[in-house]
């Protein structure tokens, strides 16, 4: 298998576990993925390997598995998420010009007119990751795309009604309007409030529906040691 294909092999291995097409905690076997996937054992590896570094698959005895959902990992993500994006947000005030304020509140505006689930979480990554890039720091907007990943699988939780999907546009378009502003402490303040106000209405719709997720497959833990440090995706 050439490099590309085992490329293709990954990515589809990744969106379906991004998607919850693979249900976290789901056993997977290399045999199974061999016939699945139309693939030799080597390249899945390969892919399983890369997406353990990214915390989506861990080893099981001898097999593999999808990474469950960790209560612990997502604070830590969290935590790790709202300490970059307060820093990097100073150095958009500074760095960015007018015209890429004026587009990253474009983004913000645009938004407001998607209003399905799929596209709230979409709009939220587009967003973050926008804001990110305005950093003229590629470490620190790498360090915002591996955070989102991580919670890419749980983040569906917020945007599932229209009025969580309302409140996240309208702190982005705050966001959006104190960094056009340059008004570096209040894009911080307004950055670390959204962040923890995600957090917190996360990790409570995550307790509530622990037991109804679970029926439906979803493997929920709450690990007693911190995760290993996020790696390049």
């Amino acid at each position: 298998m050439n490099t590309a294909n085992e490329s293709g092999l990954y990515d589809r291995l990744r969106t379906a576990i991004l998607s919850l097409e693979l249900m976290p905690g789901e056993g997977l076997s290399e045999r199974g993925l061999e016939s699945l996937l139309g693939a030799s054992r080597t390249p899945i590896r390969a892919a399983l390997m890369r997406l353990e570094n990214e915390g989506l698959t861990q080893r099981e005895g001898r097999g593999w598995q999808v990474a469950p959902i960790d209560l612990t990992e997502i604070r830590a993500v969290m935590e790790y998420r709202e300490a970059v994006e307060a820093a990097l947000v100073e150095h958009v005030v500074e760095r960015a010009d007018d015209a890429e304020l004026a587009a990253l509140r474009a983004i913000a505006d645009a938004h407001h007119s998607h209003d399905d689930e799929e596209a709230g979480l979409r709009d939220g990554s587009e967003f973050h990751l926008a804001l990110a890039r305005l950093s003229r720091n590629p470490f620190l907007a790498e360090a915002i795309g591996n955070a989102l990943t991580r919670l890419s699988r749980t983040r569906w939780l917020e945007v599932r009604t229209p009025e969580s999907r309302a409140q996240a546009r309208a702190e982005h378009l705050e966001i959006a309007a104190a960094v056009a502003d340059r008004d570096a402490e209040r894009a911080r303040r307004l950055v670390v409030a959204h962040s923890r106000g995600t957090r917190d209405r996360l990790l409570t719709s995550l307790e509530e529906e622990r037991r109804r997720l679970r029926g439906r497959g979803v493997a929920i833990i709450e690990s007693s040691t911190a995760p290993p440090a996020l790696k390049a995706v």
